[in-house]
């Protein structure tokens, strides 16, 4: 792969985190690959920001463009991978590929509703509980090195409600319509919830494929880190060059 066909790299956290999620694949990416990861409205950096899907693209957008080389192969999980497909659909020119991680999943429909129950609940719970909480859940899970960064940058939890109330109702299958760029849509295996509809999302797009991470769960990039790298490094090497 010549440095024209080098696609860059452009990580999508998921709901309540930061760019800090994504530490261990750019750690991994950096040395082969231009790598970023961005704060969406609402997170991290940009906490005081509204949320927005609109608001999502544009940030997305402005780090395809910083990175340079062209269009970015975009890696989004969760609330990410839904932002990440929002801006396919309004930013095709940017995108040269797309990795849907956890994000496989209709958000219509009954299935939805105890996150909107949830999404109400969370104003009603300090946010210092939440943190203590998502702290330990966080250090009893994972080792240090995956989770560090993460802890270090805090939680968004005052944008869940407004985030959640976007995305919830919105997606289906038929998102993958308007992606004009190859997509690997990379699971944990034990993530039933959101891969839920996987295979209807691989079946309405011409290139989509679908790949599980053995054994992880939803944050799979923290359960299995190596093994979410070398997929979505291997992805990006089979990008088609730039034409």
């Amino acid at each position: 792969m010549t440095a024209k066909d080098t696609p860059p790299i452009v990580f999508v956290h998921g709901t309540r985190f930061s760019a800090g999620q994504w530490s261990p694949q750019l750690a991994a990416l950096r040395e082969d690959f231009p790598v970023a990861a961005v704060d969406l409205p609402g997170h991290g950096s940009r906490s005081g920001r509204p949320w927005s899907l609109a608001a999502a693209t544009e940030v997305i957008a402005a780090a395809v463009e910083a990175l340079g080389s062209g269009p970015a192969l975009v890696v989004g999980h969760s609330l990410g991978g839904y932002a990440s497909l929002e801006f396919a659909r309004r930013c095709p020119e940017h995108l040269r590929g797309l990795v849907l991680a956890g994000a496989s999943a209709s958000t219509r429909g009954a299935r939805t509703l105890p996150y909107r129950w949830a999404a109400g609940l969370v104003p009603r719970v300090s946010p210092g509980l939440l943190t203590r909480w998502n702290d330990k859940l966080l250090r009893r899970l994972y080792p240090p090195e995956v989770v560090a960064e993460t802890i270090r940058s805090g939680y968004a939890f005052h944008t869940l409600p407004a985030a959640w109330g976007e995305v919830l109702g919105r997606f289906d299958a038929s998102a993958m319509r308007h992606v004009r760029a190859p997509v690997l849509i990379l699971n944990g295996e034990k993530d039933t919830l959101f891969r839920s509809d996987e295979r209807a999302f691989a079946r309405a797009h011409p290139a989509a494929r679908v790949e599980l991470i053995p054994r992880a769960r939803h944050l799979a990039n923290f359960d299995a880190p190596d093994a979410f790298t070398d997929a979505v490094r291997r992805f990006a090497r089979e990008l088609p060059a730039r034409t």
